[in-house]
């Protein structure tokens, strides 16, 4: 009790459901920043500051987070750094390499990357914090079984082509929703004016399939028109995997995060979260097309 986490203010909504509401429980303390300036992290640190918590880029908004940066500030602090590398995966971003003490993935996603497996990974590279984390999950239960880690095995061997193939569709689609004339604002790292463009092009190899987007009729029934109109992209909370998926973050992935807080942190009502599969990208554009309208 009384030690402090800093995390990121933009982060998966189940994160902040379990933080919040069964963390907390235990007497620990969260606080939330905007992470992108790692100031505000320098800042936020206390001597009860015992882990940094960063996703880069961030659910929904692709927000890009220097984890070499944050790993200075973590170090100095005495203090765990943990990165949620899932929207990266291996293959785009190693943030051990950058400093990080412990990197999760939710396997479920790229890793697994056929949307037929649930599962969770923490990576590190201290052999005694290894084995500490690892009788934590031994005694609470939390073991996959064997055909789940057959199914991420199976997932990891393709893994290099597929992110291949989900970064070249992604930039396709990501500059196609930009040109629409009733596209608002396109969330994606790889826009050479995005915030922190030149922090993601030094730590990542790549700029993945996941990105969001408004419409310039930013309203929950304009939204809702779009989810339920495509063809290809299958509405569904998930990521990460061969098919491409829809998703609208206030009412799925993100809707355990108070409306305020969303709002406050720029995850509007009518914001829609795109996993740009494997298809064939024209194929893929054409289903948006029709979807959002001319």
């Amino acid at each position: 009790p009384g030690d402090e986490v800093i995390a990121a203010n933009d982060m998966y909504g189940g994160t902040y459901r379990l933080f919040t509401k069964v963390f907390e429980k235990y007497g620990i303390r969260f606080i939330y920043v905007d992470t992108t300036d790692t100031k505000n992290i320098e800042q936020a640190v206390t001597p009860k500051t015992k882990l940094i918590w960063i996703e880069t880029p961030t659910n929904p908004l692709m927000n890009i987070t220097d984890i070499a940066a944050v790993a200075a500030i973590s170090k100095a602090a005495g203090a765990w750094l943990c990165v949620d590398n899932t929207f990266a995966s291996p293959y785009l971003q190693n943030p051990l390499d950058m400093g990080a003490d412990i990197v999760m993935h939710s396997s479920t996603k790229y890793l697994g990357g056929h949307s037929d497996v649930i599962q969770g990974a923490l990576v590190m590279n201290d052999a005694t914090l290894r084995e500490q984390l690892y009788f934590i999950q031994k005694s609470c239960g939390a073991v996959p079984g064997p055909m789940d880690c057959f199914l991420v095995l199976r997932g990891i061997k393709t893994l290099h082509v597929r992110m291949k193939q989900h970064c070249e569709n992604g930039e396709k689609i990501a500059n196609y929703l930009r040109q629409h004339d009733k596209v608002k604002r396109v969330y994606w790292c790889g826009f050479d004016d995005h915030h922190n463009f030149d922090i993601a092009k030094k730590q990542m190899r790549g700029f993945g399939g996941m990105m969001s987007f408004t419409l310039k009729d930013d309203t929950v029934e304009a939204a809702t028109k779009v989810l339920s109109s495509t063809k290809l992209f299958s509405l569904a909370e998930s990521l990460g995997g061969v098919e491409s998926l829809i998703n609208h973050p206030a009412s799925m992935t993100h809707a355990s995060i108070p409306r305020e807080e969303r709002i406050k942190n720029g995850l509007g009502d009518g914001l829609i979260r795109l996993s740009v599969g494997i298809e064939d990208a024209d194929d893929l554009i054409e289903d948006l097309k029709q979807a959002i309208g001319a």
